[in-house]
Protein backbone atom coordinates (compact mmCIF):
# COMPACT_ATOMS: atom_id res chain seq x y z
CA UNK A 1 0.00 0.00 0.00
CA UNK A 2 1.23 3.49 -1.02
CA UNK A 3 0.00 6.92 -1.70
CA UNK A 4 1.82 9.39 -4.08
CA UNK A 5 1.96 13.47 -3.71
CA UNK A 6 2.95 15.99 -6.25
CA UNK A 7 2.58 19.51 -6.60
CA UNK A 8 4.24 22.27 -8.67
CA UNK A 9 4.51 20.78 -11.65
CA UNK A 10 3.31 23.95 -13.17
CA UNK A 11 3.35 21.95 -16.97
CA UNK A 12 2.89 23.89 -20.38
CA UNK A 13 3.97 23.28 -23.57
CA UNK A 14 7.00 25.49 -23.42
CA UNK A 15 8.43 22.57 -21.08
CA UNK A 16 7.46 19.46 -22.48
CA UNK A 17 10.17 17.48 -20.58
CA UNK A 18 8.36 17.90 -17.35
CA UNK A 19 5.33 16.92 -19.86
CA UNK A 20 7.35 13.80 -20.03
CA UNK A 21 8.58 13.46 -17.00
CA UNK A 22 5.18 13.36 -15.47
CA UNK A 23 3.55 10.14 -18.21
CA UNK A 24 6.99 8.58 -17.46
CA UNK A 25 6.02 8.89 -13.86
CA UNK A 26 2.00 7.85 -14.00
CA UNK A 27 3.23 5.11 -15.49
CA UNK A 28 5.67 3.74 -14.09
CA UNK A 29 4.94 4.26 -10.06
CA UNK A 30 1.57 5.90 -9.98
CA UNK A 31 0.20 2.71 -11.80
CA UNK A 32 1.16 0.70 -8.44
CA UNK A 33 -0.58 3.11 -5.79
CA UNK A 34 -3.58 3.27 -3.91
CA UNK A 35 -3.91 6.71 -4.83
CA UNK A 36 -2.55 10.12 -5.85
CA UNK A 37 -3.10 13.29 -4.56
CA UNK A 38 -1.81 16.41 -6.87
CA UNK A 39 -1.60 19.51 -4.24
CA UNK A 40 -1.93 22.05 -6.77
CA UNK A 41 -0.08 24.42 -9.68
CA UNK A 42 -0.16 21.12 -12.09
CA UNK A 43 -0.26 23.79 -14.16
CA UNK A 44 1.69 26.88 -15.54
CA UNK A 45 -1.73 28.75 -16.03
CA UNK A 46 -5.50 27.70 -16.77
CA UNK A 47 -7.78 29.80 -18.02
CA UNK A 48 -10.66 27.81 -19.09
CA UNK A 49 -11.51 24.05 -19.52
CA UNK A 50 -12.55 24.87 -23.03
CA UNK A 51 -9.02 26.13 -24.18
CA UNK A 52 -7.12 22.93 -25.48
CA UNK A 53 -3.48 22.51 -25.66
CA UNK A 54 -0.74 19.70 -26.30
CA UNK A 55 -0.15 19.53 -22.73
CA UNK A 56 -3.44 19.49 -21.24
CA UNK A 57 -4.43 16.83 -23.75
CA UNK A 58 -1.77 14.52 -22.64
CA UNK A 59 -2.37 15.08 -19.20
CA UNK A 60 -6.11 14.03 -20.00
CA UNK A 61 -5.09 11.29 -21.65
CA UNK A 62 -2.62 9.98 -19.18
CA UNK A 63 -5.10 10.32 -15.79
CA UNK A 64 -8.17 8.84 -17.58
CA UNK A 65 -5.74 6.07 -18.21
CA UNK A 66 -4.35 5.60 -14.66
CA UNK A 67 -7.86 6.13 -13.31
CA UNK A 68 -9.85 3.56 -14.86
CA UNK A 69 -6.81 0.86 -14.00
CA UNK A 70 -8.23 1.46 -10.75
CA UNK A 71 -5.78 4.37 -8.86
CA UNK A 72 -7.70 7.24 -7.25
CA UNK A 73 -6.54 10.62 -8.31
CA UNK A 74 -7.63 13.67 -6.11
CA UNK A 75 -6.83 17.63 -6.98
CA UNK A 76 -6.42 20.56 -5.07
CA UNK A 77 -6.06 23.66 -7.13
CA UNK A 78 -3.80 25.76 -6.95
CA UNK A 79 -2.62 29.63 -6.98
CA UNK A 80 -1.77 28.96 -11.12
CA UNK A 81 -4.56 26.71 -11.84
CA UNK A 82 -7.88 27.38 -9.76
CA UNK A 83 -10.29 27.88 -12.46
CA UNK A 84 -9.31 24.56 -13.42
CA UNK A 85 -12.87 22.91 -13.90
CA UNK A 86 -15.14 20.16 -13.63
CA UNK A 87 -15.37 19.51 -17.16
CA UNK A 88 -11.42 18.83 -17.03
CA UNK A 89 -11.66 16.96 -14.21
CA UNK A 90 -14.32 14.55 -15.56
CA UNK A 91 -12.10 14.45 -18.53
CA UNK A 92 -9.03 12.76 -16.33
CA UNK A 93 -11.20 11.24 -14.16
CA UNK A 94 -9.74 13.15 -10.92
CA UNK A 95 -11.76 14.21 -7.70
CA UNK A 96 -11.58 17.48 -6.64
CA UNK A 97 -10.70 18.00 -2.35
CA UNK A 98 -10.37 21.15 -0.97
CA UNK A 99 -7.85 22.68 0.22
CA UNK A 100 -7.05 21.90 3.89
CA UNK A 101 -8.92 18.52 3.54
CA UNK A 102 -8.02 16.57 6.17
CA UNK A 103 -7.70 12.28 5.56
CA UNK A 104 -6.57 9.59 7.83
CA UNK A 105 -3.31 8.42 5.90
CA UNK A 106 -1.92 4.99 6.75
CA UNK A 107 -3.22 5.91 10.51
CA UNK A 108 -2.12 9.61 10.32
CA UNK A 109 -4.06 12.50 10.85
CA UNK A 110 -3.18 14.45 7.29
CA UNK A 111 -3.54 17.69 6.42
CA UNK A 112 -3.43 18.25 2.35
CA UNK A 113 -3.18 21.77 1.30
CA UNK A 114 -1.79 23.38 -1.52
CA UNK A 115 0.57 26.00 0.79
CA UNK A 116 -0.31 29.54 -0.14
CA UNK A 117 -3.14 30.26 2.54
CA UNK A 118 -0.06 29.12 5.00
CA UNK A 119 2.18 32.32 3.50
CA UNK A 120 -0.11 34.74 5.73
CA UNK A 121 3.25 37.77 5.95
CA UNK A 122 2.09 38.38 2.23
CA UNK A 123 -0.89 40.59 2.93
CA UNK A 124 -1.16 41.30 -0.88
CA UNK A 125 -0.91 38.10 -2.00
CA UNK A 126 -3.89 37.20 0.34
CA UNK A 127 -5.76 40.32 -0.85
CA UNK A 128 -5.08 39.12 -4.29
CA UNK A 129 -6.00 35.24 -3.49
CA UNK A 130 -9.58 36.48 -1.71
CA UNK A 131 -10.21 38.28 -4.59
CA UNK A 132 -9.83 35.95 -7.66
CA UNK A 133 -11.33 33.45 -5.50
CA UNK A 134 -14.51 35.10 -5.81
CA UNK A 135 -17.41 33.47 -7.32
CA UNK A 136 -18.69 35.80 -9.35
CA UNK A 137 -15.34 37.25 -10.93
CA UNK A 138 -14.45 34.09 -12.22
CA UNK A 139 -17.33 33.37 -13.88
CA UNK A 140 -16.65 36.65 -15.56
CA UNK A 141 -13.41 35.78 -16.40
CA UNK A 142 -14.70 32.59 -17.97
CA UNK A 143 -16.98 34.30 -20.00
CA UNK A 144 -14.23 36.50 -21.84
CA UNK A 145 -12.80 35.42 -25.15
CA UNK A 146 -9.99 33.07 -24.88
CA UNK A 147 -7.22 36.03 -26.36
CA UNK A 148 -8.62 38.29 -23.58
CA UNK A 149 -8.57 35.43 -20.86
CA UNK A 150 -4.23 35.02 -22.07
CA UNK A 151 -3.69 38.45 -21.87
CA UNK A 152 -4.73 39.30 -18.64
CA UNK A 153 -3.23 35.71 -17.22
CA UNK A 154 0.08 37.17 -18.74
CA UNK A 155 -0.19 40.74 -17.24
CA UNK A 156 -1.15 38.93 -13.83
CA UNK A 157 1.66 36.95 -13.77
CA UNK A 158 4.48 39.39 -14.84
CA UNK A 159 3.19 41.95 -11.97
CA UNK A 160 3.18 38.57 -9.56
CA UNK A 161 7.15 38.18 -10.85
CA UNK A 162 7.81 41.79 -10.17
CA UNK A 163 5.97 41.78 -6.54
CA UNK A 164 7.67 38.87 -6.00
CA UNK A 165 11.45 39.72 -6.32
CA UNK A 166 10.97 42.60 -4.21
CA UNK A 167 10.14 40.68 -1.44
CA UNK A 168 12.41 38.89 1.54
CA UNK A 169 12.86 35.13 2.14
CA UNK A 170 10.64 34.99 4.80
CA UNK A 171 7.35 36.59 3.53
CA UNK A 172 7.34 34.23 0.36
CA UNK A 173 7.63 30.97 2.78
CA UNK A 174 5.07 29.73 5.59
CA UNK A 175 4.59 31.48 8.37
CA UNK A 176 5.62 29.71 11.23
CA UNK A 177 2.59 30.82 13.63
CA UNK A 178 0.20 29.95 11.10
CA UNK A 179 1.31 26.61 10.93
CA UNK A 180 1.49 26.00 14.67
CA UNK A 181 -1.83 26.95 14.84
CA UNK A 182 -3.12 24.92 11.62
CA UNK A 183 -1.47 21.72 14.03
CA UNK A 184 -2.86 22.81 17.56
CA UNK A 185 -6.18 23.60 16.48
CA UNK A 186 -6.90 20.34 14.11
CA UNK A 187 -4.59 18.02 16.41
CA UNK A 188 -2.67 17.00 13.36
CA UNK A 189 0.13 14.63 12.77
CA UNK A 190 1.01 15.71 9.64
CA UNK A 191 0.76 18.18 7.32
CA UNK A 192 1.61 17.91 2.98
CA UNK A 193 1.77 21.20 0.70
CA UNK A 194 3.47 23.12 -2.19
CA UNK A 195 3.76 26.25 -3.29
CA UNK A 196 6.81 27.25 -1.68
CA UNK A 197 8.91 25.26 -4.02
CA UNK A 198 11.37 24.17 -0.95
CA UNK A 199 11.12 20.38 -0.60
CA UNK A 200 12.02 19.36 3.20
CA UNK A 201 10.69 17.17 5.94
CA UNK A 202 10.21 19.33 8.91
CA UNK A 203 9.91 17.82 12.18
CA UNK A 204 8.79 19.29 15.74
CA UNK A 205 10.89 19.46 18.42
CA UNK A 206 9.85 16.37 21.41
CA UNK A 207 6.86 15.34 18.99
CA UNK A 208 6.52 12.98 16.21
CA UNK A 209 4.62 15.81 14.25
CA UNK A 210 6.32 16.89 10.95
CA UNK A 211 5.09 19.09 8.08
CA UNK A 212 5.83 17.94 4.01
CA UNK A 213 6.64 20.08 1.39
CA UNK A 214 7.02 19.08 -1.74
CA UNK A 215 9.08 20.29 -4.49
CA UNK A 216 8.77 22.27 -7.88
CA UNK A 217 9.48 19.87 -11.06
CA UNK A 218 11.32 22.39 -12.76
CA UNK A 219 14.66 20.44 -12.68
CA UNK A 220 14.00 17.41 -10.80
CA UNK A 221 10.67 15.21 -9.84
CA UNK A 222 9.75 15.79 -6.72
CA UNK A 223 7.60 13.09 -5.23
CA UNK A 224 6.32 12.03 -1.77
CA UNK A 225 6.13 8.37 -1.24
CA UNK A 226 3.78 7.62 2.06
CA UNK A 227 3.21 3.85 3.11
CA UNK A 228 2.22 1.87 6.73
CA UNK A 229 6.12 1.85 6.74
CA UNK A 230 6.84 5.59 6.95
CA UNK A 231 7.21 8.37 4.21
CA UNK A 232 9.89 9.05 1.76
CA UNK A 233 11.04 12.45 -0.40
CA UNK A 234 12.27 11.75 -3.60
CA UNK A 235 14.03 14.09 -5.76
CA UNK A 236 15.35 12.61 -8.91
CA UNK A 237 16.65 15.00 -12.04
CA UNK A 238 14.53 15.01 -15.19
Amino acid sequence: MVSYFIADLHLSDKRLDIVKAFVRFLQEQAIHADALYILGDLFDVWVGDDIKNQTSNIVATELKQLTDSGVCCYFIYGNRDFLLGSSFLKRCGMQRIQDQTIINLYGRKTMLLHGDILCTLDENYQKFRKTVHKKWLQWLFLHLPKSIRFHIAAKMRTKSQADNSQKADSIMDVTPDEVVKKFQQYQLDWMIHGHTHRPAIHSFPHSTQQRIVLGDWYEQRSILCVSECGIELQGDKL
